[in-house]
């Protein structure tokens, strides 16, 4: 388990190398990828292989073409 010393250390190493203007950029784009995997992770699939989905499919492919 990390304690609270290690924690300080990996910021002060953080903030040595990226610098303090980089430290909200950096912030803001974890937190965009932590909800982005969430957000995969809880939705369903999109794709839909099922034969009757496939049907559907061409079906408005060829009604868009005629149009």
């Amino acid at each position: 388990m990390i304690g609270t010393q290690e924690i300080l250390v990996i910021l002060v190493v953080v903030l040595v190398i990226f610098g303090a203007k980089r430290l909200p950029e950096i912030g803001s784009g974890l937190g965009r990828a932590i909800r982005n995997f969430k957000k995969a992770t809880t939705e369903p699939d999109e794709i839909d292989i099922s034969p009757q989905a496939a049907k559907k499919k061409e079906k408005k492919e060829a009604d868009e073409e005629e149009a």
